[in-house]
């Protein structure tokens, strides 16, 4: 039980998290992904819209993905919540202020955007892009990496 309760080291997540892949495609056909669920929460909220990206979006077949983000959410609450020796707070102390909520605001907007004009998230490129050899995930995961550190250490102290 000391296992569960304790942090499991980088190496075992990320062979797990590497593993989800083949077995997702082994199990499902699907890629490994998250962005596309944002995608399905629009088309199931707007069903008869303008918009040929929602209305014509697959909301029977894309379910799934809206499935697996529930099951990562109720995953890490449960593992917070009953797995953890320390629990850790949802939100840190300074993101419950005005400006914290507007920082989380605009890098909801500024990522939801990215990940679209990307054609898909971190996850998706580097996960799956990269283990099916894709030039474009590769290209796209190094420019988050950059554009992430750009924003940390230089252009979110300039405004933030």
């Amino acid at each position: 039980m000391d296992f569960i309760l304790q942090p499991w080291p980088w190496w075992f997540s990320g062979v797990l998290v590497g593993l989800t892949v083949p077995l997702l495609y082994l199990l499902t056909g699907q890629g490994f992904g998250i962005s596309t669920s944002f995608q399905q929460i629009g088309a199931m909220c707007s069903p008869n819209s303008k918009l040929a990206y929602l209305r014509d979006f697959n909301k029977r077949k894309g379910m799934w993905t809206l499935m697996f983000v529930i099951g990562i959410a109720a995953g890490g609450f449960i593992a917070n919540r009953f797995l953890s020796a320390e629990r850790i707070e949802f939100f840190p102390e300074s993101y419950t202020s005005v400006g914290g909520a507007i920082r989380l605001l605009v890098g909801g907007i500024l990522i939801g955007f990215g990940t679209r004009y990307a054609g898909g998230c971190t996850s998706g490129h580097a996960i799956t892009g990269i283990a099916n050899l894709n030039w474009p995930s590769l290209v796209a995961t190094i420019f988050f990496f950059v554009g992430g550190l750009g924003v940390t250490w230089g252009l979110g102290s300039l405004i933030f």
